[in-house]
């Protein structure tokens, strides 16, 4: 495999979070996707709630990961929830998503997370494979519920392929 450099993006990292987000529109094929302001962009990677990896092939983005912090109410320790994850499709299946699962979970571990989670579609054989293959610890079967609050559907768009 090339040599691949997978690293956790910092507040000043604006413009590799946004070749990620354009990433993530081309892979889960967004259709009518507008990238918000640049300064909301800039404020989420400020943020201790929010997170990305990106990995880089000689300094372009060829795959990322977006993460959620949750705190918890059970437990002091704060829970990892992978958003979305995407490796361009001329990189793909040469272990550059194991690589950024690991990352995160290394990260998450040294930070005192109690987990990292990760849903996929029921329809996606693909994704489901995916994480069976980074070895979770656990799996579950569940049924997510959405309220659309503003009738626009686009943000959830890339979720249902």
């Amino acid at each position: 495999m090339k040599d691949i450099l997978i690293e956790k993006l910092g507040e000043k990292d604006i413009d590799k979070f946004i070749e990620v987000i354009r990433l993530f529109e081309d892979v889960f094929e967004m259709k009518n996707f507008s990238l918000p302001e640049t300064s909301h962009l800039q404020n989420l990677l400020k943020k201790e709630s929010f997170f990305a990896f990106v990995a880089s092939d000689n300094e372009k983005v060829v795959g990322g990961l977006t993460v959620y912090v949750l705190d918890q109410y059970y437990s002091v320790k704060p829970l990892a929830y992978i958003f979305d994850l995407a490796v361009d499709t001329k990189y793909q299946r040469q272990g550059i998503g194991r690589k950024l699962i690991a990352a995160v979970n290394n990260y998450c571990h040294e930070k005192g997370f109690e987990e990292v989670f990760v849903q996929a579609d029921k329809v996606d054989d693909y994704a489901i494979d995916f994480y069976r293959s980074t070895r979770p610890t656990e799996e579950e079967q569940v049924v997510h519920f959405y309220y659309m609050l503003n009738g626009d559907t686009t943000s959830r768009n890339h979720k249902a392929q």
